[in-house]
């Protein structure tokens, strides 16, 4: 989505394409980056098949989804990282649901996103967010002139194993913030923060978890410590909150 030129239509036209529950949806699911087939994410939304491929037609035309077909089946993902800043940024500005989950298993994957979770490439979520917060205590980046990688970063990078030569050529920007939708703070976007989200699963300090969510492994959290100069603690998430019925 990168037009020369836009008037009030075409923006019209692309908040019509999100203002539908199931469209903004599947938009959510696909911000774990992953291609969907129809079916699944007709599963996700709990709409049936027939409803969700009209929906995902609608959406591959506006250009917020391509698809890839593999034989008989259709793919469909996000059509690049600004449509996931797109979706993240919309999610961050939206207000939070008006009920608590009502299940203990519903309330339980709803605290691991919050904890961490993909954005698209990158980390997002309470570890997202303190990562970017100690990258910038540690001197990684700063943003006294606009949110830049340093030499120290550059020494830091380079003891990770992360090459950054590759990520200045490629044509995303290098380092970029993103409101986070749960922490309502920034987390770090762009070429380097995809980088540093694949790193850190590579090495084992980070898994996947259910749909978008990531989970800290035991051998992950004092690394991830120490490379950040934190508290092991620092990194804990949240305790959970009780939102099952009491009985009176």
């Amino acid at each position: 989505m990168t037009p020369t030129s836009t008037d009030g239509g075409s923006v019209a036209g692309l908040a019509a394409l999100l203002a539908d529950r199931t469209r903004a949806s599947f938009c959510l699911t696909l911000l774990d980056g992953r291609a969907w087939t129809a079916g699944e994410l007709a599963r996700a939304a709990g709409v049936a098949p027939s409803t969700a491929s009209d929906h995902l037609t609608r959406l591959v035309r506006g250009g917020l989804l391509v698809e890839e077909r593999q034989g008989r089946h259709r793919y469909v993902r996000l059509a690049g990282p600004s449509v996931a800043q797109l979706i993240e940024d919309l999610a961050g500005h939206a207000p939070a649901p008006a009920a608590p989950p009502r299940t203990l298993r519903a309330a339980s994957a709803g605290a691991a996103l919050a904890y961490a979770r993909t954005c698209y490439d990158h980390l997002a979520g309470r570890l997202g967010v303190r990562l970017y917060d100690a990258l910038l205590a540690r001197g990684v980046l700063d943003r006294s002139g606009g949110l830049a990688l340093t030499p120290a970063g550059l020494d830091w990078l380079t003891g990770l194993g992360v090459p950054v030569e590759p990520l200045r050529a490629a044509r995303r920007p290098l380092v970029r913030d993103c409101l986070d939708w749960t922490e309502r703070r920034p987390h770090l976007a762009g070429a380097l923060g995809a980088a540093l989200c694949h790193r850190f699963l590579d090495l084992g300090w980070t898994v996947r978890g259910t749909g978008r969510a990531i989970r800290l492994t035991p051998a992950g959290v004092p690394a991830l410590a120490a490379a950040l100069h934190l508290d092991p603690t620092d990194l804990a998430p949240a305790p959970p909150r009780d939102t099952a019925p009491r009985r009176a």
